[in-house]
């Protein structure tokens, strides 16, 4: 598959200064692909404000996130203090 062949690229995104710039660098190389940004909620509160503005800034057309919180305290969190 060649680099212009792709349409849509589907990223894992914080929101943090790696997405930042690797938003605008897949669009810029891979023949500018639709960004979809997706990002989980675990609880972590007041960190996800602002963070489909910022997506749209750098060029997502658009920004999903997934709650997770449930999924995160049932696999992760429990199991871990289980193990102590």
């Amino acid at each position: 598959m060649k680099k212009e062949d792709i349409k849509k690229v589907v990223l894992a995104s914080s929101g943090g200064l790696d997405t930042s710039v690797i938003i605008p660098w897949l669009k810029e190389n891979y023949g500018d692909p639709e960004i979809i940004a997706v990002s989980g909620d675990v609880g972590q509160g007041t960190e996800l404000d602002g963070l489909e503005e910022k997506a749209i800034k750098t060029g997502a057309s658009k920004l999903y996130v997934l709650d997770l919180k449930k999924d995160f305290v049932e696999n992760y969190i429990f199991p871990t203090l289980k193990f102590g």
